[in-house]
């Protein structure tokens, strides 16, 4: 077989040497031999030996070599002038030589066209290689030698199906039938390496025919898809692991196409982002997918399709800011922007979410946003019925702590009640003095309505720090909040003995904030100051100051001089139910830092163990502009 002869070719120079004695020894018989006869018709042998050699001028010297050893032969064996029979032979043997050139020379022509188109194969980086049609191994490059692991000798000569261990998606017949049908089979198999591996191959197999169309072999060529293949499945696998992911998680997952809006946002050419370009911006957004978790928060049908194929507008509530706040964060380039906001659900409902949007951070992401949604809904009932306890339960400590300065209501009433009294009957008795004297009267009826209005105040002030009502935040004087809260102490200060030393810097920036709430911290802390005192030999006093603090905040200070707070205590202070007081109830303090935290400060304690306890507001004023 042809493909045979590039495996099993013998050594040039044999063929030399081989060609060179033959030609001598044929010669030596021709001049020797005393038969008559065409012996120069054998040089033709010594011809087709040096042609093996493949070098076209040694194939030509040989032939010129035959050619004059033929004239040689003639003039030694028959002298000269030439004679019919003898020149005749002689005649025909160079004829045989010169035939046998040329067919040696159109051979090696060829040879050498064989051998180029078998380089080229070789320099192929599929594998493949020639077998005859009981699946015999012809032909075996050199692809095929280094990813299968046989050498083209070791290989040859054998089945493919027994060497490679060949594994077809169909049976080899049918593949074989298909293959002499059309000349050609296309399509996946499996072979095994010499190492034992596993290689997944794609394979077009094709006739070899011959000159007079006679079939060959099969040629047959792999490529080797095996990490094309495991490629393709760890994508597949990531994809339905993603997939699962998607469907299965609780939290809504929005798919959003962000092109149009990359294109809009490069004709701006840096221009500032108005209100017109964000609302259609929301339009330019496309949602290509939602979850299913999306799907329950806003109602959707369990296809989807009511959430799909939309925009962002459709789904954000028209009071919406946070979307012009993710769209900047967008154009400056970050990767992420957190939030929180209201969607339209399918029945018009506004559902509250907490929301993140990740950005695509380089081209080969595509202009694809992924939105991740948590319907907070349970989250904001929690929370309004944790602040409506809160509520109650500072009304609670209001009316308790009112309880404890009833004394301190009932003088703050009864002075001006008294005096409403004292100056009536005084208007009474100039009234009936004879003349009456007017002018006194209309002095005490002045007193009783100045002593009226009072008595007004004084209940306006306990009905507002009594009253259960939502709370309202609204800029307040901090020197007016001091002053009221001493005010509703004063009486009870009086009783104790206490003394009341208040020191409220001018021009204090004001706090935005709910009074009565405010109020009542201060009123706790002042009686909590008193009751620290009470017992105490010597002086009791209580100072509460307000000062500018730190970095646009006001700084409120309630001190005793009582014994202080014992170390052991300070860490629980603040529980609620934890109390050093017999009667206490142990919710004061607590109650004092959520409300002062819930106004964007702190509550903090100084024990100092022996020198008095000192309790710290810090509140964020509104000239900070951190409300």
């Amino acid at each position: 077989m042809p493909f045979q002869s590039r495996y099993k070719s013998v050594n040039p120079h044999i063929y030399r040497a081989g060609g060179i004695v033959l030609t001598a020894s044929i010669f030596l018989f021709d001049v020797l031999s005393p038969l008559e006869g065409a012996v120069a018709v054998l040089y033709v042998l010594s011809i087709f030996l040096v042609a093996h050699s493949g070098r076209r001028w040694e194939i030509v010297a040989m032939a010129v070599t035959c050619l004059v050893l033929t004239v040689l032969a003639y003039v030694i064996s028959h002298g000269w002038p030439l004679r019919d029979a003898p020149a005749l032979r002689a005649l025909v043997s160079m004829a045989a030589v010169a035939i046998a050139l040329t067919l040696a020379l159109r051979n090696q022509a060829a040879t050498q066209t064989l051998a180029a188109q078998a380089q080229l194969i070789d320099l192929s980086h599929d594998m493949i290689f020639v077998t005859d049609m009981n699946g015999v191994i012809l032909f075996w490059n050199r692809a095929a030698q280094d990813t299968y692991g046989w050498s083209a000798p070791e290989a040859i000569g054998k089945r493919v199906d027994d060497l490679l261990q060949t594994v077809f998606p169909v049976d080899r017949a049918n593949a074989q039938r298909t293959l002499l049908e059309t000349g050609r089979w296309d399509g996946a198999m499996e072979h095994t390496t010499r190492r034992g591996a596993k290689l997944t191959l794609e394979s077009r197999w094709a006739l070899a025919h011959g000159p007079d169309d006679a079939i060959l072999g099969i040629m047959e060529t792999h490529t080797d898809v095996s990490e094309r293949k495991a490629a393709h499945a760890a994508l597949v696998q990531s994809e339905r692991r993603f997939r699962r992911m998607f469907d299965a998680t609780r939290m809504g997952v929005v798919q959003e196409d962000w092109s149009d809006v990359l294109a809009a946002l490069d004709a701006t050419e840096g221009r500032e982002l108005n209100a017109d370009f964000v609302q259609n911006a929301r339009r330019l957004v496309r949602i290509t997918g939602v979850n299913p978790a999306l799907q329950r928060i806003v109602g959707a049908s369990s296809d989807g399709e009511s959430a799909a194929h939309r925009t962002a507008d459709d789904i954000l509530a028209e009071t919406d800011r946070s979307f012009a706040a993710a769209l900047a964060a967008f154009a400056r380039g970050d990767a992420f922007f957190e939030g929180e906001t209201e969607v339209v659900a399918s029945d018009g409902r506004l559902v509250p979410v907490l929301f993140t949007i990740t950005f695509p951070t380089s081209v080969d992401d595509g202009n694809s946003v992924l939105v991740f949604m948590l319907d907070v809904t349970d989250i904001r009932h929690a929370q309004d019925a944790l602040q409506q306890a809160q509520a109650e339960l500072a009304h609670a400590a209001r009316v308790a702590t009112l309880g404890e300065l009833t004394a301190s209501i009932a003088h703050e009433v009864n002075q001006p009640l008294m005096a409403i009294v004292t100056n009536g009957e005084a208007g009474m008795r100039w009234l009936h003095r004879n003349p009456p004297e007017l002018g006194e009267v209309e002095t005490s009826l002045g007193r009783v309505v100045a002593e009226g209005r009072r008595a007004a105040e004084i209940v306006k002030r306990i009905r507002a720090f009594l009253q259960k009502a939502p709370s309202q935040k609204v800029e307040l004087d901090i020197a007016s909040i001091v002053d009221d809260a001493a005010l509703l102490v004063d009486r009870e200060l009086a009783r104790s003995g206490a003394q009341l030393i208040a020191d409220v810097a001018p021009n204090l920036p004001g706090v935005l904030g709910d009074r009565v709430q405010l109020q009542q911290v201060l009123v706790n802390l002042l009686v909590n100051a008193m009751q620290a005192m009470d017992g105490q030999d010597g002086a009791q006093r209580v100072s509460i100051a307000a000062r500018p603090g730190n970095k646009g905040t006001v700084e409120i200070s309630v001190r005793d001089s009582g014994p202080g707070i014992a170390p052991e205590h300070v860490a629980s202070l603040f529980e609620p139910f934890y109390t050093t007081k017999t009667e206490g109830m142990g919710m004061g303090l607590p109650i004092c830092r959520t409300t002062v935290e819930a106004h964007g400060g702190t509550l903090t304690v100084n024990a100092n163990p022996g020198l008095g306890a000192e309790f710290v507001i810090t509140l964020p004023s509104t000239a900070s502009g951190t409300t």
